[in-house]
């Protein structure tokens, strides 16, 4: 769900004071009418239908995007797809967070990657899947020259622990991330048989 009807979508474009450039934009996108008021979204044609797509959940463990306060961040933490027998598992950003939203093992590099990990293993373990089914990661490292060796040792130590071969295809990154206390983050894709689904 984008938003629970407590806030529109004007309300949020005013709140960013948005510039006369980024007001172009959204004329241009079709957000806003030339006269500034918010049109319809677009409906989806309906000769082609979108894939089907299910919002994967594990509250007990990581809380939801859209529910960090003050502001939301509007994206899901996974998305499950079925594509002609085959279940694929798109799994967001994910870093050392817990069901509340609060950052996890501030300023342990390691202890981050190990709650990271477990919140990946959850949202695999809530569509059946397992770190067997992963096929590729993206890592991204605020600081890659100091925390890469951790890294490696912790995700070698995981991997040997599964008993993962052949390893997933993967990439490491450094980058700025959302917090400025979140050390790694790490994106994920699954892929399984659709039959090992829950109903």
């Amino acid at each position: 769900m984008i938003h629970d009807g407590s806030i529109t979508i004007k309300q949020l474009i005013d709140e960013s004071q948005p510039s006369n450039h980024e007001r172009e934009e959204l004329i241009q996108l079709g957000i806003f009418s030339p006269e500034g008021h918010v049109q319809h979204s677009p409906i989806h044609p309906h000769e082609r239908p979108p894939v089907p797509k299910k919002i994967v959940h594990t509250p007990d463990v990581l809380n939801e995007a859209y529910d960090y306060f003050p502001r939301p961040s509007s994206f899901s933490r996974a998305l499950c797809l079925n594509l002609n027998g085959y279940k694929l598992l798109l799994i967001s950003g994910t870093a050392s967070v817990d069901e509340n939203g609060n950052t996890i093992h501030v300023g342990d590099f390691r202890a981050q990657c190990w709650r990271t990990y477990r919140n990946i293993t959850s949202l695999l373990e809530s569509e059946n899947m397992t770190w067997h089914d992963i096929v590729r990661t993206s890592c991204y490292l605020r600081d890659i020259e100091r925390d890469y060796n951790d890294f490696n040792e912790v995700r070698t130590v995981f991997f040997h622990w599964w008993g993962l071969d052949p390893l997933p295809a993967s990439t490491g990154i450094q980058a700025r991330l959302c917090r400025e206390d979140l050390l790694v983050e790490i994106e994920a894709i699954a892929l399984c048989p659709a039959d090992s689904s829950k109903d």
